[in-house]
């Protein structure tokens, strides 16, 4: 696992990233031992900014499709693998575009996509343009809603995140299971919806998985696409 420890640096640094109104909202913590200590979330304007930041992440947990299909008719085994777990909250997995869409970082209509979809292809396009099959290993594709079923002891969650119910559902997971959390969900930003600061939090709580080597991919033994990046989700 890459890690930005050095000798004048003593802890790690990981991230959960995921798309939002003006950019990629960005979500990190310190990790050092059983240490882990959450810093204020931020949004950074372009995907290719997060690669500059100094010190290095040492992990990404990243709420966007790195591995594409090459045909419309045929979704992603992962995609299909995390509506199976999600059952009720399935319908929150969306398909990824296919890579002939991701052209040159030119968007163009995609009739198999659905809107929200259609509304990020900006976003996955910034995405396919820096992601190379090396930066799999510090990049991982997550998504919120597996996070928090795991989090919530691999159960779907109950409510939807547009939903007081499903927000405060969500806040006694995070404040049951990470230590520090208050400071990303009681600090809201400007333009970014609340909901989104919860989902960086639980997605970063993957992230502290990814680092100490816990967490599963689906599937299992993940195909790659025609560039060579897997087709996975990671939980």
């Amino acid at each position: 696992m890459p890690s930005n420890r050095g000798p004048d640096l003593p802890y790690s640094i990981i991230a959960s990233v995921t798309p939002c109104p003006g950019g990629w909202l960005v979500t990190s913590a310190k990790l050092h031992a059983a240490t882990f200590s959450p810093e204020d979330s931020r949004v950074l304007p372009k995907f290719s900014e997060i690669f500059e930041e100094r010190p290095q992440f040492a992990v990404i947990a990243l709420n966007a499709p790195i591995g594409y299909p090459d045909d419309p008719a045929e979704p992603r085994t992962c995609d299909r693998g995390a509506r199976e777990l999600l059952g009720r909250r399935s319908m929150t997995v969306r398909n990824a575009p296919i890579r002939s869409t991701l052209e040159a970082g030119m968007v163009r209509a995609d009739e198999h996509l659905d809107a929200i979809s259609l509304n990020l292809l900006p976003r996955y396009c910034e995405v396919a343009a820096e992601m190379l099959p090396f930066r799999q290993r510090t990049v991982y594709e997550v998504h919120p809603e597996l996070s928090f079923y795991v989090i919530n002891g691999d159960t779907p969650l109950k409510r939807s995140k547009k939903t007081e119910e499903g927000i405060m559902e969500r806040r006694a997971l995070l404040e049951k299971r990470i230590p520090g959390v208050k400071r990303i969900l009681d600090n809201p930003l400007r333009g970014v919806p609340l909901s989104h600061l919860y989902d960086s939090a639980a997605m970063l709580w993957t992230a502290r998985r990814i680092f100490a080597k816990a967490a599963t991919r689906i599937p299992t033994d993940p195909e790659g696409d025609s560039e060579g990046l897997r087709k996975e989700i990671v939980r």
